[in-house]
């Protein structure tokens, strides 16, 4: 256990065997949420990332504020600040000791929110397509700032959106989190990329693109800067991949246009499946190389992952998905989607 000023902080701790890595955080307990057990909506009147409660969240570190205006006030398109309840901590140092049962050390790190919009009720896919630019913008500045510690290995941007998908909080959002470690998961996933290359001579994330064209079953959209598609050996139903066109590892390398076009092409994606499958709960999580040495082969890119499906007993024992929709049907039906539709959400079982 490790203390600060008589308060727990957060501890990473390594399996001794598999090498897998797991943040107890006792704090995180303690955050609001805006559902009931059930999953059940509740009412909103307290949200701490409204539009006017500035107050109820720590000092902003990012706002855009297109009439100016002092921090932390109203005034705001997209607005950052350190969560309330972090799952790591800005405290210590990542000093890391053995112990018969595997490593432990201090969670140091830093966990931000970017708030995507004013507005409670609007849903990713309902922003414009300006605002979702303003919103990627927002993420890749912290995650360039972030990325600036020495003690920062990798940092790991999210959204959960539903309770299905871990969220806590209705009003639309992201997350950043930074670790002294890289991930177990990363690890395998640039490992895999560098496999690939030795052996095809090929980055795979490249020939996956490639391999897409412009009329591929599995395919939903083709933009000059990204490729919107089912992967091959999708997890979950409807799951969705956007790469970059642009071979590059690591996000903090994404130009300006590519920025642009990213918050567009995102927002009409998460658009589509709000349309083609009525809201649903899902996780968006972004796939960067880890930031102590090059990665060359790696290619960063988002994995969009509706929550239609529960990982049950042989997902968890064996960590082999069983997908009950084909990634083809997925696309096929989420290219025939509307994503520039606009009406409101039904908030289900709740009021």
């Amino acid at each position: 256990m490790f203390l600060y000023g008589g308060a727990v902080l957060p501890e990473l701790r390594k399996d001794a065997v598999t090498g897998t890595w797991v943040i107890v955080a006792a704090e995180r307990s303690k955050r609001p949420h805006d559902f009931n057990l059930q999953g059940h909506h509740l009412k909103h009147n307290d949200c701490i990332f409204c539009y006017g409660n500035e107050n109820k969240t720590p000092p902003e570190v990012l706002a855009w504020r297109p009439l100016g205006g002092e921090p932390n006030t109203p005034g705001w398109t997209v607005r950052a600040f350190p969560n309330k309840f972090p799952a790591v901590t800005v405290q210590g140092a990542p000093d890391c000791r053995e112990t018969p049962d595997g490593n432990i050390m201090t969670a140091v790190g830093a966990h931000e929110v970017i708030v995507d919009c004013p507005d409670h009720s609007v849903s990713f896919g309902q922003l414009s397509d300006r605002q979702a630019e303003l919103v990627i913008q927002a993420l890749v500045e912290r995650f360039r700032v972030l990325s600036r510690n020495p003690m920062v290995r990798y940092i790991q941007v999210f959204k959960n959106c539903g309770t299905a998908a871990g969220s806590s909080i209705e009003h639309v959002h992201w997350q950043l989190i930074s670790v002294p470690v890289v991930p177990e998961n990363v690890l395998r996933e640039t490992a895999g990329a560098e496999k690939y290359r030795e052996k095809h001579g090929v980055c795979g994330y490249c020939r996956m693109i490639s391999g897409q064209g412009t009329g591929g079953e599995r395919v939903i959209e083709t933009g000059a800067d990204f490729v919107v598609f089912s992967p091959f050996a999708s997890r979950f139903p409807y799951e969705t991949w956007i790469l970059p066109r642009r071979h590059e590892a690591d996000f903090r390398g994404i130009g300006d246009k590519e920025l642009t076009s990213l918050g567009r092409i995102l927002r009409k994606t998460v658009g589509r499946i709000e349309q083609a499958l009525d809201y649903p709960p899902y996780n968006i999580v972004l796939h960067s190389a880890p930031l102590d040495k090059g990665y060359r082969d790696y290619h960063w890119h988002l994995e969009i992952m509706p929550r239609l499906s529960v990982a049950a007993g042989f997902e968890l024992g064996t960590g082999v998905f069983i997908n009950p929709v084909a990634p083809e049907i997925s696309a096929a039906v989420l290219r025939e989607a509307d994503p520039g539709m606009r009406q409101e959400p039904v908030r289900k079982g709740g009021n």
